[in-house]
């Protein structure tokens, strides 16, 4: 079962992953750096825009940060 925990650990790990500071991010998705930083720490899921936009920064799939395995079916 996906909860909210496993959706922003996968998130915190993406980003550091990337090695992209959470600050350049913010900027590039157009938000505040405090947005990124709930996002990481558990305190608020990004909007659905948001998230697919957070992919295409971070260079993955959303089905990862869902915690969706393409090959469960």
């Amino acid at each position: 079962m996906i909860t909210a925990a496993n959706i922003y650990e996968r998130i915190a790990e993406a980003i550091k992953r990337s090695g992209i500071k959470q600050a350049e991010i913010a900027r590039r998705l157009g938000i505040k750096p405090q947005q990124i930083s709930c996002y990481v720490h558990g305190k608020k899921l990004p909007a659905l825009d948001t998230l697919a936009n957070l992919c295409k920064i971070l260079d993955i799939d959303a089905n990862y940060i869902l915690c969706q395995d393409i090959n469960d079916k």
